[in-house]
């Protein structure tokens, strides 16, 4: 490894561990639900994320979640919105997580919230931190301004204001009634938003990190790409902003304008949803340690397994955790247990040899999937049933 890769990967290292990086989950709960079919008989291993997925999971009354995280922000996160649902009405939940800013959110933390929080690390994480993210004052207003990848949307936000009519053209973007019209105002967007300052800006390894992408998917979006980062986000916004209607796409309309709409939200934050998931939130356990750890400490048969993409690391990084991981998954699996995992590169070549052998691949449903992902920042998507 030279000098210059092993900055980076402290770079890396620096952020994951020592910021919440992830303020929402850039994963389509809605595309994982239509090829994961769980049910009253699910078990579900899963890593948390924001932990907004293990809350929609939740509407398909599975019997149990546990949200496996290296970093414990992410589980404080996700430890708050239960919190919310223990002991707030949809209303509170809304205020917090719905707007992103609400001038209450320090008072009703610490009389309400704080002593439904079991894990001393989120109390103890909130305690410092639920005025500055969440108080609506500053110059970053909104919550979801916050964390490291926050942080990015953020910057770029502040860039959009010195752009008036790209921004005039995404406000048009998100207020298309149909395809053709979605199309024709993209294909006006994309050489003003991916313009060659906000190009450069995607490709700093910086960025990257504060994203939550690590130095090996870089490489591989730069293998494929001429102008690496910026192609592989400039495919990953053409295929969602001309390929899939955007009317209900919270994901980016959030990262643009930094708040959800009552209409245009995640499933937990709708009120409809409030009762169901309120009487369903116990059967979330959070766990701040690696996967591996989890299972060695909590051996079970699960049903389904949900990794997201962080055997790319593992497979660039760490090839033996990444081999003993799927050992014990495979340990702790049923006949038939499903596992969903993401990537930054066009297929599962990655995966220890030995591993395909153990899987049935649903290549419709993996394709599927990716066609319809509302966010599209992944290169694949691989669905598969151990035999």
């Amino acid at each position: 490894m030279s000098a210059l890769q092993s900055i980076e990967e402290v770079v890396f290292k620096k952020i994951h561990t020592g910021n919440l990086v992830y303020n929402t989950c850039w994963e389509d709960p809605r595309c994982d639900r239509g090829i994961l079919n769980f049910d009253e008989h699910s078990e579900i291993v899963m890593l948390t994320s924001a932990g907004c997925n293990a809350l929609d999971y939740l509407l398909d009354n599975p019997k149990s979640i546990d949200a496996i995280d290296v970093n414990p922000r992410q589980n404080a996160l996700l430890d708050l919105k239960k919190g919310l649902f223990q002991v707030g009405t949809h209303q509170d939940l809304y205020n917090y997580f719905g707007t992103g800013a609400f001038d209450q959110a320090k008072e009703f933390y610490r009389t309400n919230v704080k002593s439904a929080l079991q894990a001393d690390y989120s109390r103890e994480f909130w305690d410092n931190n639920i005025g500055d993210y969440f108080s609506g004052r500053g110059v970053r207003k909104s919550f979801y301004w916050r964390g490291s990848s926050g942080t990015v949307a953020w910057m770029v936000r502040q860039w959009l204001k010195t752009q008036p009519e790209t921004e005039r053209l995404i406000q048009k973007l998100f207020d298309s009634q149909n395809m053709t019209d979605q199309q024709a105002v993209y294909d006006a967007l994309e050489p003003r938003f991916l313009n060659r300052f906000l190009s450069w800006f995607l490709s700093r390894h910086v960025v990257q990190s504060m994203l939550g992408v690590p130095k090996s998917q870089q490489q591989m979006a730069r293998e494929k790409y001429t102008d690496g980062m910026a192609g592989y986000v400039r495919q990953c916004m053409r295929q969602v902003f001309t390929g899939i209607p955007i009317q209900d796409n919270y994901f980016w309309q959030l990262y643009f304008f930094g708040t959800y709409l009552p209409g245009s939200c995640p499933n937990y934050l709708k009120a409809e949803n409030f009762d169901t998931l309120k009487s369903r939130v116990d059967r979330i356990a959070t766990h701040s340690m690696t996967l591996s750890h989890f299972l060695e400490h909590n051996p079970g048969k699960y049903s389904h397994f949900i990794l997201l993409d962080h055997q790319d690391w593992l497979a660039a990084n760490n090839y033996p955790a990444l081999e003993h991981e799927w050992k014990l998954i495979f340990e702790n699996a049923r006949p038939g247990t499903k596992i969903l995992l993401r990537s930054a590169a066009p297929d599962a070549n990655f995966l220890p040899k030995w591993v395909p052998e153990k899987l049935e691949f649903d290549l419709e449903a993996a394709q599927w999937s990716h066609n319809n992902d509302r966010v599209g920042t992944y290169a694949s998507t691989h669905i598969a049933r151990v035999r």
